[in-house]
């Protein structure tokens, strides 16, 4: 059945991808038969329900791909009626309180402390988005993320590469990451990190997918020219890498990946309230087309149980974290309106 499905998949993208150079009736039909965006979504929202607050149960700590990743989906799916959060008391109650985190590492959680706090922080955050904790837990998450800054303004995750997977996030992701937070804190020490790590965004040079999105998620709607300059390289690479079936991989010429092209579809999202941003890399009827062409894609790579296959370095591998990850991320850029 797995083998049937994924033939579905293929035809309906090689069938698909003629729409972006000469549409045909037939391919048409193919693409339409996708399942829709909401029922995407629900589906995606019933599994990690599940398997989110199911690690606790069976383990003795939080994980940052379900009590992280998954969470941050979850709380954003609940702020959409998809959700009550109600059900994830014990998943996400305990991010109110950071002084635990580092507890967690002791019960025999992730060690990594600095990639922990920035995954459990974003949990956070949208917990404050949602109106579910108060502003003083994020002010004290944000001062555990600002004391693990370098002094060039990043959080370096790993030596060897910057090509993070959905759990590993890589040094550009993960201080974009650290930086969404710490913008929404309300301390000088705050203020001082974010000043720090705009700086290096400006003179980081992207040469892979992930390290594009996650430049354009660091400049936001800044419009100097180092900024500029700096944005329309990542655009450059986005537009360079999507492949004909809708999708990104890791670099400009790998086969598609779900966690790659949703961070990429993302990164496209933030430009929503100015499209003009993007502009001459992308016009407007281009940065459109694709956003949707990668949503597209998330939609034909969902598996029957709503979770998505995996994104591993290398790929092909089995890992229930990185697919719990790669779920959440997938949901988030189809939840992003």
């Amino acid at each position: 059945m797995a083998a049937v499905t994924k033939g579905i998949r293929a035809t309906v993208f090689v069938l698909g991808a003629t729409l972006w150079g000469g549409a045909t009736a037939a391919a048409l039909m193919q693409v339409q038969s996708l399942p829709d965006n909401p029922t995407v979504t629900r589906r995606a929202v019933a599994y990690l329900a599940i398997e989110v607050p199911r690690w606790r149960r069976e383990h003795p700590c939080y994980s940052c791909h379900n009590n992280g990743d998954g969470a941050r989906a979850l709380i954003a799916a609940s702020g959409r009626g998809l959700l009550d959060l109600r059900q994830l008391d014990d998943a996400i109650g305990w991010l109110r309180t950071p002084e635990r985190w580092a507890l967690n590492s002791a019960e025999g959680g992730v060690k990594d402390l600095p990639l922990s706090r920035i995954q459990f922080s974003s949990a956070l955050q949208a917990l404050r988005i949602a109106g579910a904790v108060d502003q003083a837990a994020l002010d004290r998450a944000a001062g555990l993320l600002a004391a693990d800054q370098r002094p060039d303004g990043s959080w370096p995750i790993s030596a060897t590469s910057n090509v993070g997977t959905p759990t590993g996030y890589g040094t550009p992701l993960a201080t974009a990451m650290a930086r969404a937070v710490l913008r929404r804190a309300d301390t000088d020490a705050a203020r001082t990190a974010v000043t720090r790590t705009d700086a290096w965004f400006r003179t980081t040079e992207p040469q892979a997918v992930l390290e594009a999105s996650s430049v354009l998620f660091g400049l936001e709607g800044a419009t100097d020219a180092p900024a500029t300059a700096a944005r329309r390289k990542a655009l450059s690479i986005l537009k360079q890498g999507q492949a004909r079936d809708g999708g990104w991989g890791p670099y400009t010429s790998s086969p598609s990946q779900s966690f790659d092209t949703a961070v990429a579809v993302l990164a496209l999202l933030a430009f929503q309230a100015n499209v003009a941003l993007a502009e001459p890399v992308f016009t407007q009827s281009e940065w459109r087309a694709a956003v949707d062409r990668g949503r597209m894609y998330l939609r034909a790579q969902q598996n029957d149980d709503g979770s998505w296959p995996e994104t591993t370095r290398p790929a092909g591998q089995e890992s229930y974290s990185q697919r719990i990850s790669t779920t959440a991320w997938a949901l988030l850029a189809l939840l992003e309106e």
